[in-house]
This record gives C-alpha cells, sequence and structure tokens, in this order.
C-alpha cells in the first residue's frame, strides 16, 4: 500500500477508491456441475502471508523473535519491502517463502544498467537463497501511483532483474512481478465489474508488463484495500464490503455474474482490464490486503474519524476483525474463486504485520494501524493464519442442494479416497442414516485425507468448511464413546455390566485396586465396561446399546478412566534414513502432518526422531491403535506412558 521508506507519506490515498457500490436483494448463484467432482482435488486454492514493513521505531528489535512469531501463528510467506540482510538470515532455513522488493529508489538505476540488476541479485537473493525461501522480487512498488515518472523504467527494470535471475539459475524458482494500486484502473469503470480497464495513461506500459508476466510465467501483483473504498463511501452496505455471508448481492446486468463481496468486484474489474489487453489467464497475487483497526482518514475526502459517530465506515477493531477473518476463512476452505473467474487462485499478503507509528501524519492518522499485531507482538484482534496448527477444520455436506447431489457427490468421494468403511450397513457410522450425514462423513474423511487442502473440500457446492467441529456428527477417524444411561437404574445396569463383561469387553480395570476401580459406582464400571465392548466390537452399529442402558457420545466424558491408551514412537535406532523413509510413508497414507511442518506447532525439535514419533503416532491413532499400525518396518514401536517431546505431547486419540 504504502512506499515504505521511512517518513515517507503516501499521497492521494483516495485516488484508490473505486465507483459507488450499490446494494440490492440477496439472490443465489447459478449451481455448478457435477462435472466438476473430478476434478475437486485440483480445485482452486491459496495460501495467506503478511507483508512485514517497519517503518516503525518500536518494532522488535531481534528478527529472531520476529520469526517465532510467525512460525507459531502458522504464517508461510512473508513479502519484505527491501532485502534487509538481518531479515533474510533470520527467515533462513525456516520453509518461510520471502517476496523482496528492489526500492523504487533504485528502480532506474536497474533499467538503465543491466549490470546493476546482476549485482543487486547476486548480492540481495543470491547470497540468501535457498537458505532463504526466497520466491518472488517486487520490482518498485505502487510505481503508476506513487513515482509515475518511472513508468517508462519500470518494465525494462523487471526485465533487466528476471535476465539476471536466468543467469545464475534461479528464474524457475523465482519470479518478478510488481505491485500495482488499484487506482490504475479507471475509477469510472468500477462498476459494473465487466468495465473495469486500465486508465489510458498506463496502458502501454501495463500491455508491455503483462506480456513480459505471461512470457515469464508470473503474475500481476495488485495492492487491495476493500476495506478504504468502505471507509470512503461509508454508505455503501457493510456486509458486502467487509465479505459478510448475509451481504445483500448486485448484478452485473452486461455479464449476468452476481457479486456478494466488494472483493470479488474488484478483483473481476482487474481481471477485465486484462482482458480487454489481451490477457484473460494470467493469474493475480495479492500483494497488500488490509483493512485497518483504528486512527482516520485526512478531513475532506469523505470519511470519517473513529468516534465520529456509531461505527459506520470509520476504521474500527469490528471490521478488520471481521474483514481479515472472512478473508483468511475463504482462502483456507479454498472458495477463491471470482464470479468471473471461477478457478481463480488466492495467494495473500496480509497488510501489516505490526502497527507502524512512523506512517502518515502521526498515531491518528489510519496508515499507523493496519497491523494483525501491535510491536509487543499481541494480537490487535483474534485471527487464525490457514496454516495454524490450531486452525482445525472439517469437511460437512450442505444439505441446501439436495439429496440427488449429495448422493453424487458422496459416490465420487467415496470413490476417489475416502474411507467410507464406516457408513456401510451396521458399521460404526451407519446411523442415522440419512444422505447428510453420510455425505459428511465421506466428504470429511476425502478432505482431512488430502491433507485440508484448499479445493478438497467443495464438490461442485455440495459441501462447505467449517472451523468448529461439527455437533453429533459420527467419525470413525475420530474418537466415540459409549457411557451409561443412569436413568434406567443401577439393577439394569448391573445386568448389561454383567453381560458387556462375560461377551468380550475386558473389565479387569475396574476389579477392586485396578486402575480404574475408582470411582466404584454403578455408572462409572458399566461406563467403563460398556466402552471397552464397544471399542473392540470396532463401535459398530448396535454395539453401544444394552437394552437402552447405554448410548454413544462424540466428546470425551469428563473424568471417564482410560487403562489403555497408548502411543507409537520412533526407534531412533534404526537411523536417520529409515526413520524419514517411514516418516515419508506415514505423511502420505494418513497421518496429519501439518504441525510438524516450517513453522507448525511441532516443528521443533527439528529433529528425524522427534518429526517421525508425531507421524508415527497420528497414523496409529487413526488406525484405532490396531494391531501392526505402530510397525513402519521397525521404525516404530508402542509405549503406555504418555511421551513428550520438546513442547509437543503426543495425543493418545485422534
Amino acid at each position: 500500500m504504502l512506499s515504505c521508506a521511512p517518513g515517507r507519506r503516501r499521497e492521494g490515498i483516495e485516488s484508490m477508491v473505486l465507483a459507488r457500490f450499490l446494494t440490492v436483494v440477496l439472490v443465489s448463484a447459478a449451481a455448478l456441475p457435477l462435472l466438476l467432482f473430478s476434478c475437486a482435488a485440483e480445485a482452486a486454492g491459496g495460501e495467506v502471508g503478511v507483508s512485514y514493513g517497519r517503518v516503525a521505531n518500536d518494532l522488535p528489535p531481534d528478527q529472531g523473535s520476529v520469526v517465532d512469531l510467525l512460525r507459531r501463528n502458522g504464517i508461510t510467506m512473508v513479502r519484505i519491502y527491501d532485502a534487509d540482510p538481518d531479515v533474510l538470515k533470520s527467515l533462513a532455513n525456516t520453509g518461510i517463502k520471502v517476496m523482496v522488493m528492489l526500492p523504487n529508489e533504485n528502480l532506474a538505476q536497474a533499467a538503465r544498467d543491466p549490470p546493476y540488476a546482476l549485482r543487486w541479485v547476486q548480492s540481495k537473493v543470491k547470497a540468501y537463497y535457498p537458505a532463504t525461501r526466497i520466491d518472488g522480487v517486487a520490482v518498485g512498488n505502487e510505481v503508476f501511483h506513487a513515482r509515475p515518472e518511472l513508468n517508462p523504467d519500470l518494465v525494462p527494470a523487471m526485465t533487466n532483474v528476471q535476465a539476471a535471475l536466468a543467469q545464475l539459475n534461479l528464474a524457475d524458482a523465482i519470479k518478478v512481478s510488481t505491485p500495482i494500486a488499484l487506482d490504475a484502473l479507471v475509477e469510472s469503470s468500477a462498476w459494473p465489474p465487466s468495465s473495469g480497464r486500465f486508465k489510458d495513461e498506463v496502458q502501454p506500459v501495463m500491455k508491455h508488463m503483462l506480456d513480459f508476466l505471461q512470457t515469464t510465467r508470473s503474475y500481476l501483483s495488485v495492492n487491495l484495500f476493500p476495506c478504504l473504498t468502505y471507509m470512503y463511501q461509508p454508505d455503501m452496505n457493510r456486509d458486502f464490503a467487509l465479505g459478510n455471508s448475509n451481504a445483500p448481492s448486485q448484478r452485473d446486468d452486461v455479464t449476468g455474474l452476481v457479486y456478494h463481496s466488494l472483493l470479488d468486484a474488484q478483483l473481476d474489474a482487474t481481471y477485465f482490464a486484462m482482458e480487454k489487453l489481451g490477457f484473460p489467464q494470467l493469474r493475480v497475487r495479492h500483494t497488500e490486503h488490509g483493512c485497518a483497526s483504528g486512527g482516520g482518514l485526512k478531513p475532506g475526502h469523505g470519511g470519517r474519524r473513529l468516534g465520529d459517530g456509531d461505527g459506520g465506515a470509520a476504521p474500527s477493531v469490528a471490521n478488520a476483525q471481521a474483514y481479515i477473518n472472512n478473508l483468511m476463512d475463504r482462502v483456507a476452505s479454498g472458495r477463491t474463486g471470482t464470479p468471473h473467474r471461477p478457478d481463480a487462485d488466492m495467494d495473500v499478503y496480509i497488510f501489516a504485520l505490526f502497527n507502524e507509528n512512523q506512517k502518515g501524519d502521526g498515531p491518528d492518522d489510519i496508515e499507523a494501524h493496519y497491523g494483525l499485531f501491535y510491536p509487543n507482538m499481541q494480537k490487535v484482534y483474534e485471527f487464525q493464519f490457514p496454516g495454524s496448527a490450531a486452525a482445525a477444520s472439517w469437511c460437512v455436506a450442505n444439505a441446501a442442494v439436495g439429496d440427488a447431489r449429495l448422493q453424487a457427490a458422496l459416490d465420487w468421494a467415496c470413490g476417489h479416497g475416502a474411507d467410507c468403511s464406516a457408513i456401510q450397513p451396521g458399521a460404526a457410522c451407519f446411523e442415522p442414516n440419512t444422505k447428510l450425514a453420510h455425505a459428511s462423513y465421506a466428504f470429511n474423511s476425502y478432505y482431512q485425507r488430502n491433507g485440508r487442502a484448499s479445493g478438497a473440500c467443495d464438490f461442485a457446492g455440495a459441501a462447505y468448511v467449517v472451523n468448529q467441529a461439527p455437533s453429533g456428527t459420527c467419525s470413525a477417524t475420530a474418537a466415540s464413546w459409549c457411557v451409561a444411561n443412569t436413568a434406567v437404574g443401577d439393577a439394569r445396569l448391573q445386568a448389561a455390566l454383567d453381560w458387556a463383561c462375560g461377551n468380550g469387553a475386558d473389565c479387569s480395570a475396574i476389579q477392586p485396586g485396578a486402575t480404574c476401580f475408582q470411582p466404584d459406582t454403578k455408572a462409572a464400571h458399566a461406563s467403563y465396561a460398556f466402552n471397552s465392548y464397544y471399542q473392540r466390537k470396532g463401535r459398530a452399529s448396535g454395539t453401544c446399546d444394552f437394552a437402552g442402558a447405554a448410548s454413544v457420545v462424540y466428546n470425551e466424558p469428563a473424568g471417564a478412566c482410560d487403562a489403555t491408551s497408548s502411543w507409537c514412537v520412533a526407534n531412533a535406532g534404526v537411523g536417520d534414513a529409515r526413520l524419514q523413509a517411514a516418516l515419508d510413508w506415514a505423511c502420505g497414507h494418513g497421518a496429519n502432518c501439518g504441525a510438524i511442518q516450517p513453522g507448525g506447532a511441532c516443528f521443533d525439535p527439528n529433529t528425524k526422531a522427534a518429526h517421525a514419533s508425531h507421524a508415527f503416532n497420528s497414523y496409529y491413532q487413526r488406525n484405532r491403535r490396531a494391531s501392526g499400525t505402530c510397525d513402519f518396518a521397525g521404525a516404530g514401536s508402542v509405549v503406555y506412558q504418555a511421551p513428550k517431546i520438546g513442547n509437543c505431547v503426543l495425543p493418545s486419540r485422534v
């Protein structure tokens, strides 16, 4: 959004604002055909990172602590506004992808002096790659807006940087682009989106730039600020501006496309503008995408300072939190396409990592309030990056599409990797026997087995992602328990308990003096016996009834005794090579290995034994601790006391 030279203030921010958007009654978009099932795993996706600006005098001085912050929050991409050596060194060996920048002030020299461009790439990129995972070079920032006198130099500079990367054999791994502000589009063409076009004065440069980007298989970088548009147009519908699920819709009468968010309208205006120059397939990357949590706009431009009224379009924590979380959820769920480009991906850098106190005209300026974190590294508001190990999610069926579409999608999922054995007649999750319940089970199995990848929970609109565990949903890959129904009375509980213990339940742990004898009540002992029988029967349908004396629950019963917990851990004695081979196999066959990726909750300690233990145990627990699921050709073994590896505690069940 801004040049990051200290003390530099961006003028004319109001020129970013698109034309006024009217709101109309919400209508539903047309359903996608079921033909899309065959490519569900290849659907659009994206990734969420941060723009790390440093125009401040109170940021954490230790770059290591910043890297720890990134990793704790599962942030996998970072854009910086220079190629600072300390920052690049601190990001080495983290796996975090980094976009560096050749600043505007160096652009003219890079355009006119190819050897200079080569030296810059050698010292700012090659010197740190591949230890630091640099994957992009931004040549300048918002040149059309901030430094229009450099427009003729822009594509030559990009070309020379690209040539330098090619000379150093880096051109395939590292892409060259340049971020543009949305005001490169003609404001009057903002609605309808199909009329989007670039301004006459930038079109010649844009055409050459887009040709360069297409030839080099790069992407157009755009800085997007729908919240800012909303602040300048306080009569705009808030839900439409923030991307809330209850937003009214707006129709493009030229194309018939229906829009439910300002972001989609702005993106499609950009796509249509590129098409008018002959580039209908070029990708867009969001190099800045922010929503201020405080401060105010400069007087005289139609905006309101925080506190001037009841909220409305004023910058606020509530609006920022709603917008950023909607954006993160959208990327995490794979719903990254737009009405005009339904297959588009969405790689986003949130602007910005920190509030920066030297931006704008002082502490009350909106420019100082875009951060996700305060300089003390506390969150400004709650959010959760899709890459966070804590960001659990589930795929559930959308009842609105009807049973026929659910059945077709269910059949596709079961035929393409979902484990549907538990929803067969008599199996653990056959009940409730409804299309909705069975489809949710199959969709979630497919989604989890594909690593919760973007696009793996769509099924042509028959499913969607939720970030809280669905209540009452059976999962044979998650835990369920059989508990006693105290309402039937002690006599019936005792009779059912005796039957269970005599027909396969292991009741040794509830004998006097044994592990689970206390509490010595009929309900506690019956719950233990019933659950032992139920688990030993593979949680099959009908194995937790006992003539009405028991029922299945999907949240672990409080105070329940489990004498049978076990874990699968790596055998370090087999050596790193065998551990790595077994680890790779486990991660590829159902183990959830997200937490041991760089930045994940269990990445440290970064050793083969620690990572293998996590993967082996995940596989073992997901397979219900079945015999033979903790062997890995001798690389794993079962233990009966909870292991702790660094700060990561291995779970005793999924």
